[in-house]
């Protein structure tokens, strides 16, 4: 087991420990500071912005979809496909969510896009378990953000990145080893605060 297995099962295990008024009050906050976040990335304009459905004991991110809908942007939710790849449906608080063939969360159901629609994005909530003041981040082990952030780097055309957690799985810079096939990220969305994180020189 690496490091990184080491960080991610201890961070879900904390996740588990957390109370429904807990996640309901991280839910929220991050949906206030989400919003604030798209709004200077979008310089106040409607845009669109890739993020996804926080899952079992994932920060909520409910909420701040509903929010970023009802502030006029659009939406774009991930569907797992085969060869760790993703599409994307555009989601609105009437869209339905079906179980994923590849993956144990649910995804929307409606026109599938493949992913240089994330391109034209404003902007992209990322999933993580934890992620290092360096820009280090620990997904979920499947590896398809790490794909979808190499062919937008690989383009040119990697949107504004943000990952969401909770407050203490922001870690010290070098905290979480990099691999050749990691992407870093420039800042993290918690509850509590946006946080810029800085990439090791």
């Amino acid at each position: 087991m690496t490091l990184k297995d080491d960080i991610r099962r201890d961070h879900r295990k904390r996740r588990l420990s957390l109370t429904g008024q807990q996640r309901a009050e991280a839910g929220a906050g991050i949906a206030r500071r989400g919003v604030s976040w798209a709004a200077g990335v979008a310089h106040g304009r409607p845009a669109t912005f890739a993020a996804y459905l926080g899952v079992a004991a994932e920060p909520p991110t409910m909420p701040l979809l509903a929010a970023l809908h009802a502030a006029g942007h659009r939406i774009l939710l991930p569907v797992c496909e085969p060869e760790r790849r993703l599409s994307w449906v555009y989601w609105t608080p009437e869209t339905a969510f079906v179980r994923s063939k590849y993956a144990p969360i649910d995804e929307p159901a409606g026109e599938r896009f493949d992913s240089d629609v994330v391109k034209d994005a404003t902007g992209i909530f990322l999933p993580a378990t934890a992620v290092d003041e360096g820009g280090n981040r620990i997904g979920q082990g499947g590896g398809y953000y790490d794909r979808l952030l190499d062919k937008l780097d690989a383009d040119g055309n990697r949107p504004p990145t943000v990952a969401v957690v909770y407050d203490h799985e922001v870690l010290p810079a070098g905290t979480i080893p990099a691999e050749p096939f990691d992407k870093p990220v420039a800042e993290a969305l918690t509850p509590h605060r946006i946080v810029q994180l800085v990439r090791p020189a």
